[in-house]
């Protein structure tokens, strides 16, 4: 639970509560008590309500577990995300390309840059 409170604590902490309020202020403390869990219910309705309206049908396709930072595991995250990636083509270095033309082997797979071209820019990365 929160701040390492478990349901034995609360038991006691509610025991002690209990006995501080005393038998007369009991009956009024549970039914603010009671009150404040009815109004909590009906503002967590009210907000699923809106979501639902503001999602529109979309709202009850979501896999609310998956949205869970609870599953947030970063390293399976990365590892997915390389993994997922398509293998990028290796540039190779413009004498052995070269070489190669010249002997009349025919190259085993084209060079996207040719002498001279400048060099690539990533507009996103800066």
């Amino acid at each position: 639970m929160f701040f390492g409170l478990t349901i034995e604590k609360l038991l006691v902490i509610g025991v002690i509560a209990a006995l501080l309020i005393g038998p007369e202020r009991l009956p009024r403390y549970a039914e603010g008590l009671a009150r404040f869990a009815r109004r909590a219910r009906e503002m967590l309705q009210g907000a699923r309500s809106r979501m639902r309206e503001e999602m529109g049908p979309d709202f009850d396709d979501v896999d609310w577990r998956k949205l869970d930072p609870r599953q947030y595991d970063p390293r399976r995250i990365i590892r997915e995300a390389l993994l997922d990636d398509a293998p990028v083509a290796t540039v190779r270095a413009a004498g052995a390309a070269g070489a190669a033309a010249a002997a009349g082997a025919p190259p085993t797979a084209p060079t996207p840059f040719r002498a001279g071209d400048p060099p690539p820019f990533d507009s996103e990365a800066t």
